[in-house]
């Protein structure tokens, strides 16, 4: 019971009042959403995970063990995502929405703080979810981009835009400074931060206005989509992370972090790509809604049939 009460107060009621901030700012005065996208696509996002990157210290041993988990996790997710979708007959568009919007999960302003509650603010899983975050902010700036414009643009247009994505080049370089020792002077350290603490508030905010600027009606149709999207996320991630952690024998702590952090609902990422490049963003908004609410019941069932408390 204390687990679900932090999730509702600490993560899921905050998450609410920022996101209907957006919606009401959106019906009052019709903000551009696509410039809110922009923002967080080349300003707050690369930002703030260029400073978790810098600012923590990591293991090779565990940066290796956790990437190996991610690809096979986010493998079989694809192949769950990519099945059900071609059993809906859904098409380019719409089957790239659903994939996102499983494959992409909310492992920082979420994930994160779960992390701390349930672990009681341990370094090791607090690094375990830190590289979780790390593949989570670069996949949908890579596959998460290509996804939606290949099928339109080509191959060659796709890979430009996604070279224009600055959080492929803040990944490495916050990993190059920090395993250099590098210092960062004052007068950029101050201003990373001021960015970087913005960055969960202006997301969520983004997201309101999207879905303030949306029609809010449903079709029976979208309604089963948004449901099997929000299902493989909050049922099948979770599943599919165990049944990962099993077949590379991760056992212990490392895998109870990685489980818990798959547990977490539908990232922003996959509506503020499905904004900026148009693609489907009533179902990619909706799925992150949804599931957002849903999870506050998921994660703690989540969390309690793995034993932790």
């Amino acid at each position: 019971m204390h687990v679900f009460a932090y999730i509702f107060w600490n993560n899921v009621l905050p998450l609410a009042v920022v996101i209907a901030a957006g919606i009401l700012l959106q019906r009052l005065f019709r903000l551009d959403i696509r410039t809110l996208s922009k923002m967080n696509f080349h300003l707050f996002s690369p930002v703030v995970i260029f400073r978790l990157l810098y600012e923590t210290d990591i293991a090779a041993g565990l940066f290796g063990r956790v990437i190996l988990f991610v690809l096979l996790f986010e493998a079989l997710q694809f192949a769950l995502a990519e099945s059900v979708a071609r059993l809906r007959g859904l098409r380019d568009g719409k089957k790239a929405a659903m994939r996102n919007s499983v494959l992409f999960y909310n492992s920082a302003n979420y994930g994160l703080p779960l992390n701390q509650l349930v672990f009681r603010g341990d370094p090791y899983t607090q690094s375990v979810q830190i590289l979780v975050m790390m593949t989570q902010s670069l996949l949908p700036n890579t596959y998460g981009i290509y996804s939606v414009n290949a099928h339109r643009f080509g191959w060659r247009r796709t890979l430009k835009v996604i070279a224009a994505m600055p959080v492929i080049y803040a990944i490495p370089l916050a990993i190059g400074l920090r395993a250099g020792g590098v210092e960062l002077p004052v007068f950029l350290y101050t201003p990373l931060n001021y960015l970087a603490d913005g960055f969960f508030g202006f997301a969520l905010f983004t997201l309101g206005a999207q879905l303030g600027n949306m029609p809010w009606r449903i079709t029976k149709r979208e309604a089963l989509d948004v449901s099997l999207a929000t299902a493989m996320r909050l049922a099948g991630g979770p599943a599919l992370a165990w049944l990962v952690t099993w077949m590379l024998g991760i056992d212990g702590l490392l895998a109870a972090a990685l489980i818990v952090s798959s547990a977490v609902p539908t990232s922003l990422s996959s509506a503020l790509i499905a904004v900026e490049f148009r693609n489907e963003p009533e179902f990619a908004s909706q799925t992150v809604l949804v599931s957002t609410l849903l999870s506050m019941v998921t994660v703690t069932l989540v969390i309690q049939l793995i034993g932790i408390a």
